[in-house]
């Protein structure tokens, strides 16, 4: 009798978890969408950006210069100057010059550090979300 009751017990509190996340609508999604070149440049006509795998990377922010990183691998250079319009595209950039290498860091990835004429700077992913 005892089986019985702890079993029908245990089928009752299997359907409720059952019922209950289906009442919630189950699982949440949150996205993080890229900001273009054209949106930072229209808040910012000076700064300094670039374009990789389709997120745009922005330089000179107090905050980021203070993080002590560690340069990684090299994933990318810069292809191409555009500092005449704000179509970017991989590759791209509006202020350093063409053939800028591009590393990753061991602590974050959402900061990549860019080698160029003797300086290293940090360059953060803008992005919205």
């Amino acid at each position: 009798m005892k089986v019985k009751r702890l079993f029908n017990g245990l089928i009752a509190l299997a359907l409720f978890m059952i019922a209950g996340c289906n009442i919630q609508g189950g699982t949440s999604t949150v996205s993080i969408d890229s900001i273009d070149a054209e949106e930072v440049l229209t808040l910012d006509s000076d700064a300094d950006i670039f374009q990789y795998d389709g997120v745009i990377y922005k330089t000179n922010i107090d905050w980021v210069e203070e993080l002590s990183l560690t340069k990684d691998v090299q994933i990318g250079e810069i292809k191409t100057k555009n500092n005449a319009n704000t179509n970017f595209k991989d590759g791209m950039s509006n202020k350093l010059p063409v053939g800028t290498k591009i590393f990753s860091t061991k602590e974050r990835g959402d900061i990549l550090i860019v080698e160029s004429e003797g300086k290293v700077n940090k360059y953060l992913a803008i992005v919205e979300g």
